[in-house]
């Protein structure tokens, strides 16, 4: 049963978010083999913010591109999907750019080129001037805190002051191993979690948020079960409201203070995982926006997921509210008429 949506102040984003938006060349084979390369927009922060803003909430994006086209491209993307940007420019570092590989069906690898990027740059002053217009919801991930020493205080600061002020602050861990390690993760991210009300991680993330790293190298199912309880049991009593675990195609689950709730991937034809998770993140964020309870939550957060993974691209084939009926409901390879 749901409570009811929560009617938005008007002109106050209802989620507010920030983090570097990368150009994205995504090649349909080898790189080394040449090719067309497409361009898209790539961010987890801002593959979010277009979820969420589908979805047919208020949104803000803020983050900090290079004075050059690419920086360009990303602001008029974003803007055309609603989103309310606030953005520095910086004309002395260009905006980061990731290669995208389909090496094989089942085998996607990305290549970097964001060191000292304008997007690790990103400050307290850009926090301060993206809180200016208020919000519900500020979410972040552990992306933006590996940038640089600047980024990591940026998003420290912004978690404690939105906590300070009453908002909900939700972090999803999204590791990135080619960023740091494991050790250096959770000497950040631990204390980190501790400002959050909503903590998101894939099943092998949740030990970078607390003492022990107990899922990561866990191979009996029973024992990462009960290893993931009792992390998540570590969060809650840490003042965590909310402990939500993505598992891909094994579905998701959320730990409360009141129980455990599990909701299983929605069965789709998979062409494409990069951005699943960020999907998932923006249906559940959005449900929680409009007073859906807990399964409600994980429900849209699962079909949103779906259609990350059933279109090519890391948010194009994201829904609008009126598509989530789609799936599910639709017989699969069916023409709508």
């Amino acid at each position: 049963m749901t409570s009811g949506p929560v009617l938005p102040v008007p002109g106050i984003p209802e989620l507010l978010t920030f983090g570097e938006s990368m150009v994205s060349l995504r090649s349909a084979g080898p790189l080394s083999a040449g090719g067309s390369l497409a361009m898209h927009v790539a961010g987890a922060e801002s593959n979010v913010a277009v979820g969420v803003a589908r979805l047919g909430h208020r949104v803000g994006w803020a983050g900090v591109v290079g004075a050059d086209p690419h920086g360009e491209f990303i602001l008029r993307q974003l803007r055309s999907e609603g989103i309310g940007v606030h953005h520095r420019a910086d004309a002395s570092r260009g905006t980061g750019v990731m290669f995208l590989e389909q090496r094989t069906a089942d085998v996607t690898r990305a290549f970097y080129y964001r060191a000292g990027s304008a997007g690790s740059t990103l400050s307290r002053d850009d926090v301060d001037a993206a809180f200016r217009n208020g919000a519900r919801v500020l979410h972040l991930t552990g992306i933006t805190a590996a940038l640089s020493q600047e980024a990591r205080r940026a998003v420290e600061y912004a978690a404690a002051r939105a906590a300070g002020e009453g908002l909900d602050v939700s972090l999803d861990v999204n590791y990135r191993s080619k960023l740091w390690s494991r050790n250096e993760a959770r000497a950040v991210l631990t204390p980190l979690a501790r400002h959050a009300s909503i903590l998101i991680a894939s099943d092998d993330e949740l030990g970078l948020v607390c003492a022990a790293d107990g899922v990561n190298g866990t191979a009996e199912p029973r024992a990462a079960d009960d290893a993931e309880t009792a992390m998540a049991a570590e969060l809650l009593e840490g003042g965590v409201r909310e402990v939500v675990v993505k598992r891909g195609a094994a579905g998701a689950g959320v730990h409360t203070a009141a129980g455990r709730w599990e909701t299983p991937a929605v069965p789709v034809t998979s062409i494409d995982t990069v951005g699943a998770g960020d999907a998932f993140t923006a249906g559940y964020l959005s449900a929680l926006l409009d007073g859906e309870d807990v399964a409600g939550r994980l429900q849209r957060g699962a079909l949103a997921g779906a259609f990350a993974v059933s279109t090519a691209g890391d948010w194009e084939g994201l829904p609008r509210r009126d598509e989530l009926a789609l799936l599910g409901a639709t017989p699969s390879g069916t023409t709508q008429r």
